[in-house]
């Protein structure tokens, strides 16, 4: 009978072990479903529809193949029509019987020079993630709705044809694993019932003794009587062996009947039957081994928390200009191309990432340092970490966004605030302002990232100053110092900022009056507002980060015909005038980027100084 449940074991594990394993071979489905991108007509750029790589669940691979080089990019659907809206392309749809089209759109906008445009895709700061291989490329993405991708080569060359999408299927098999296992039981019990019944058909094969016969009824016998049974005993001929002589434990003919021998047997039966179990454990491990989550059932996902926002999206809300990520990619590029303007004096490289202020302040530098090899240049663009992101909410342009980057984990580095716009979807980004924020600063309140901020009408008055008044009123405070109508608008921080510029005019003059020059030159300053418009980021308490720019001017004339202003002592000024004196003097302009915390209108809150930033701007002669 034991046999018969070794058998019924065996059987039942190797059902329950090729289910297991036909769940994950021959009855497997295909793993993915796949649909080609077909175009009848080549153009150098191919749009694929949100709509068709969402045409199924989960993440998409897109895999395509061509001559040379593969440039694949994800955008918003609104802004690549946009970059695209000057030439014209294959757009992929999808119809409503769920099978891709191609059709070629044309161009909605003319371009610049009335031709056909060759652009290159490659490193524009629209793209939300992009990607460049040659000949070939595979490309793992999950698209949201409302997110486009671009195919094409360099802009020049048609973009790939054989271009394929793929989306995974759910391939998950949860019984096979248990059905392994429960099989790999089965056969461990099936082989444990084998051994049972071989040990019990050995032992019912051995020799069986009859029972004794029972004894007859004795009486008591005498002294006498047992002697006489002894003594027939002891007459009794010896048992011999096979041989015909005596059995001993030397005769070969004999099996040891020694107590050691006895127990060498009873020893080896065990280990027989641990090695008939080592295969049925190894069969079970090999089963188990490379197993994948997808075998086993899985329980109900835990609830993941949304995260709490901190101001509700209003009706009617745009996209903000960047995400996160875009945003640290762009830095990525700004640092690297300005690291490298910095390193060889290239102020048209600089001027690819810079503007306004920013790039007069880096111009003027490069000028003289290939002159005066000490002289500083502007604070290098870190690219280690935005620490705070204010993109503008809009879908048009220019778009503006705002950051606060740190340098790395260094902490006697002041953290950098700037402004960066991009003017149209072919531009790139550039800084108009970036200062060092103060040391006691505190940014205000401002939206999240993912949420995006409005921008501030420059004559909003709803502030406590006027984004584009806001520069004139400082610089009526940095000239007249407590007499300024507007000193009581700004906090302490501000006024230590126009303190600092009205010590270093008093130093100065007293230099001035120290080489007795004060009588044959007169030094004067003023303070006025700068050429570059305000930027002005909204905050959530309704109050605004406004960015303007300030030009302190220096002019130095001669009060005598006979006197003339030399340049002995100011290489910089010699520099970027190419003269050593004049006869009429020099204006020397020094352009100052400021950020303020401007609070709401009837706030009690004073203008709080956020960042400052200094530099030389130009030298002129006085004609």
């Amino acid at each position: 009978m034991r046999f018969v449940w070794a058998v019924v074991a065996f059987v039942l594990a190797a059902v329950l072990i090729g289910t297991g394993i036909a769940q994950r071979t021959i009855f497997l489905g295909p793993k993915d479903v796949t649909a080609e991108v077909a175009v009848k007509t080549p153009q150098a750029y191919t749009v694929i529809d949100s709509a068709v790589l969402r045409a199924h669940p989960g993440e998409q691979t897109l895999v395509a193949q061509g001559d040379g080089t593969i440039f694949v990019a994800q955008a918003r659907t609104a802004d690549l029509q946009a970059w695209l809206s000057d030439t014209s392309y294959n757009r992929i749809t999808l119809g409503k019987d769920g099978k891709t089209s191609a059709k070629v759109v044309e161009p909605t906008v003319s371009p610049a020079d009335g031709k056909q445009l060759e652009r290159n895709p490659a490193g524009s700061d629209l793209w939300l993630d992009s990607f460049t291989g040659k000949n070939s490329l595979s490309d793992r993405m999950q698209v949201p709705e409302g997110v486009s991708v671009l195919v094409a080569s360099d802009g020049k060359a048609d973009a790939p044809r054989d271009v394929v999408l793929k989306w995974p299927l759910d391939t998950a098999t949860p019984w096979a694993g248990p059905l392994m296992v429960v099989g790999g039981i089965f056969l461990l019990l099936g082989l444990v019932l084998y051994v049972l019944a071989i040990r019990h058909s050995r032992r019912g094969r051995g020799p069986r003794r009859k029972a004794p016969p029972p004894l007859p009824l004795t009486e008591p016998i005498d002294v006498a009587d047992r002697a006489a049974v002894e003594g027939t005993r002891a007459d009794a001929p010896a048992v011999e062996g096979a041989s015909g002589k005596p059995a001993s434990a030397d005769d070969p003919g004999q099996e040891p009947t020694s107590e050691g021998a006895v127990r060498e047997r009873r020893a080896v039966r065990p280990r027989r039957r641990a090695l008939l179990l080592l295969p049925a454990v190894g069969v079970t491990a090999a089963l188990l081994t490379g197993c994948t989550p997808d075998i086993w059932p899985q329980g109900a996902p835990s609830p993941t928390p949304s995260p709490t926002e901190t101001q509700a999206v209003e009706a009617g809300q745009q996209a903000p200009a960047v995400t996160e990520a875009q945003a640290s990619r762009i830095l990525e590029s700004v640092s690297a191309t300005l690291a490298d303007a910095d390193k060889n004096l290239d102020a048209a490289k600089a001027a690819t990432r810079l503007d306004g202020a920013a790039l007069e302040a880096r111009k003027t530098a490069y000028s003289v340092r290939k002159s005066v090899a000490d002289f500083a240049l502007p604070a290098t663009i870190p690219a280690e970490k935005i620490k705070i992101l204010v993109p503008q909410a809009y879908d048009s342009w220019p778009r503006t966004v705002l950051m606060l980057v740190e340098h790395g984990t260094d902490e006697k580095v002041a953290p950098l605030i700037m402004t960066m716009t991009q003017s149209d979807p072919w531009s790139n980004y550039k800084i108009s302002s970036v200062a060092e924020m103060q040391a006691s600063a505190k940014l205000p309140n401002m939206a999240p990232a993912w949420l995006g901020a409005k921008l501030t009408p420059p004559d909003s008055p709803f502030l406590a100053a006027e984004p584009n008044k806001l520069a004139s009123e400082f610089a009526d405070v940095i000239d007249k110092g407590d007499k300024s109508e507007f000193h009581d608008k700004f906090d302490k921080t501000a006024l230590a900022f126009a303190k600092s510029v009205q010590d270093s005019r008093a130093t100065l003059q007293q230099a001035l009056k120290d080489a007795n020059a004060d009588t044959t030159s007169s030094l004067t300053f003023a303070a006025s507002a700068g050429k570059e418009p305000p930027v002005s980021m909204s905050s959530i308490d309704s109050g605004a980060i406004v960015a303007v720019t300030l030009d302190d001017s220096q002019t130095i004339k001669p009060t005598s015909a006979d006197a003339v202003i030399k340049l002995d002592k100011n290489p910089s000024a010699k520099a970027l005038t190419g003269v050593d004196q004049s006869a009429t003097g020099f204006v020397s302009v020094y352009g100052v980027q400021l950020f303020f915390a401007v609070p709401a209108q009837g706030s009690d809150d004073k203008i709080t100084l956020l960042a400052a930033s200094q530099q030389l701007q130009s030298v002129t002669e006085i004609k």
